[in-house]
């Protein structure tokens, strides 16, 4: 070999050493600045065809770290390492390497200015075609690397966002779980549970069904209209207006961040339930200002449908008698030192106990936590049978229910024990109404300090049995809501009336059961002065 043939390969070797650091760096550079592009922002004020929209379901767009995020390094790795295989076939091997063959200068295409000049540019050539090569693939391994560090650290983003939403979500069931807080729909026809309420934004109105952390956001979620909405309840996503997600009807505010307490006030037809209501209300008002008690309406409609009853009641003198199909719960916020309650009280028809199947069809029941059995005696038959002259005048004056608190609460146990199966833990409170009327009676025993004794005396004892053996635990009141209500209300009757549901709202961990032992000595109802009408016992 002669000397010229060594001096040109040796030229071509060096050529490839020299390429490689050159393309090296340069397609590492252009190959970065490519993944950049896509990484980086776009021009303000344009849309970004590279963000997907909202989809079906939440309106709500989704979190960057949930699936924009891989979206982008996806593209941000084929681009970056498109961008090393473009510079290396387009700007070296079919641009710089093959002018070099044909004895041009790389970057300008010019032929060489001698024979001598043009046989080392093609002798260069190959070496300069190798480095190329092997450049691009430093460069591409480089690259792979740097984009796999950028993965971990997405894997990352994405594995701390999902703990975080796993932590909210758990803390959101965890305080769920201790504060008993079970979500039902008040409204008639539903009355349906459901685990999250339909929030709508304050802005634009969009109902959201999702609204906790999630892939939507951890912290918040941004609506459709760019509006951000908290996603847990510790952030004040209770603040938001909600809807029931199965009648789309409006909720209270107090839904899913308070214990819910249902509490159906059973009886006949013109028993005396929807005036005892009106005196329980008015009971829980009188309570708060004499106690550390608070009570609210829970909605605006509760605040109305409460004016319209008391107005009524003044007016009248009376409630009118339940209309319409299955009841509207009617809502209040009761709240004692730290702790709240959302009382959902129920007056539904006389006429919805009649028979079983009736009474399978209000399905409010199913979350009852305790009973108010509203007791007319005056309808019950054994009662009536001792009544004589004057005294059985009065009580047909008293317009009794159309059946007895026996026949109620026989129609009554059978099915609330099918429709809650928590029966045998669930308190019943029984309320024996009209006792304005029944100190007038002559007859009858005076209803004294225990009522279960008097009830068992006037010939109910076997309701008195039953409601021992059925329920979790039974205690007894004589009320007169007619004492309770109107203009002429006596303060201390209405705190009496409020002591049944007090008592059931105790059995929930509101520690109001000390209010209804309390009780100030009692007002002079009628001319035989009837005396207190709680059982302290118990029972």
């Amino acid at each position: 070999m002669s000397l010229l043939s060594l001096v040109m390969w040796a030229t071509g070797l060096v050529a490839v050493p020299l390429c490689v650091c050159n393309t090296l760096w340069l397609f590492l550079g252009h190959s970065l600045k490519a993944a950049g592009t896509v990484l980086g922002p776009r021009r303000t004020g344009t849309p970004d065809p590279r963000i997907l929209g909202v989809g079906p379901g939440e309106p709500a767009h989704r979190a960057y770290w949930s699936r924009q995020m891989w979206r982008d390094a996806l593209a941000a790795a084929r681009i970056a390492l498109h961008a090393i295989w473009f510079r290396l076939t387009t700007e070296w091997l079919k641009g710089s390497v093959a002018r070099l063959f044909r004895g041009r200068r790389p970057a300008t295409g010019r032929p060489g200015e001698n024979g001598f000049t043009r046989t080392v540019m093609r002798v260069v050539a190959p070496g300069t075609a190798v480095g190329a090569a092997l450049g691009a693939g430093l460069a591409a391994l480089a690259m792979s690397m740097v984009l796999a560090v950028f993965g971990l650290l997405c894997g990352a983003v994405w594995l701390g966002a999902m703990a975080a939403v796993g932590v909210l979500r758990g803390a959101e069931h965890l305080r769920v779980l201790a504060r008993g807080i079970r979500m039902k729909c008040p409204h008639p026809g539903c009355y349906r549970p459901f685990p999250l309420a339909v929030h709508r934004c304050p802005d634009c109105g969009v109902p959201h069904g999702d609204l906790r952390p999630g892939p939507h956001g951890v912290l918040w979620h941004v609506c459709v209209c760019g509006q951000r909405l908290v996603t847990t309840s510790f952030a004040g996503r209770g603040r938001l207006a909600t809807r029931c997600p199965h009648c789309d009807q409006q909720l209270p505010d107090a839904v899913g961040s308070i214990r819910v307490v249902h509490v159906p006030l059973v009886g006949g037809t013109s028993s005396g339930k929807t005036m005892l209501m009106a005196a329980v209300v008015a009971g829980l008002q009188s309570w708060s200002r004499r106690s550390p008690l608070e009570v609210e309406y829970a909605s605006a409609a509760d605040r109305r449908d409460g004016g319209a009853l008391h107005q009524q009641v003044q007016q009248a003198g009376w409630a009118h008698k339940t209309q319409g199909g299955q009841p509207r719960a009617f809502m209040l916020v009761v709240r004692h030192g730290r702790r709240r309650r959302l009382l959902y009280l129920y007056d539904p028809m006389g006429e919805s106990l009649r028979d079983a199947g009736s009474v399978r069809e209000q399905q409010y029941l199913a979350h009852a936590d305790g009973v108010v059995l509203v007791a007319d005696v005056l309808a019950e038959p054994t009662v009536r049978r001792g009544l004589r002259g004057a005294d059985a005048e009065r009580a047909d004056a008293a317009r009794p229910a159309d059946q007895g608190p026996t026949d109620t609460y026989q129609r009554l146990t059978g099915e609330l024990a099918a429709l809650t199966g928590r029966r045998a833990r669930m308190p019943v409170a029984t309320v024996v109404t009209k006792r304005d009327v029944l100190d007038q009676i002559s007859t009858l025993p005076v209803p004294g300090a225990r009522i279960d004794r008097w009830l068992t005396d006037i010939g109910l004892g076997a309701l008195v049995r039953g409601l021992g053996h059925d329920f979790g635990a039974a205690r007894y009141w004589a009320v007169s809501a007619h004492a309770a209500t109107g203009a002429g209300a006596l303060d201390s009757e209405q705190r009496r009336a409020a002591e049944p549901v007090l008592w059931v709202l105790a059995r929930s961990g509101l520690r109001v059961g000390a209010l209804a032992a309390e009780t100030a000595a009692p007002d002079a109802l009628g001319p035989r002065g009837s005396t207190t009408v709680s059982d302290p016992s118990g029972r």
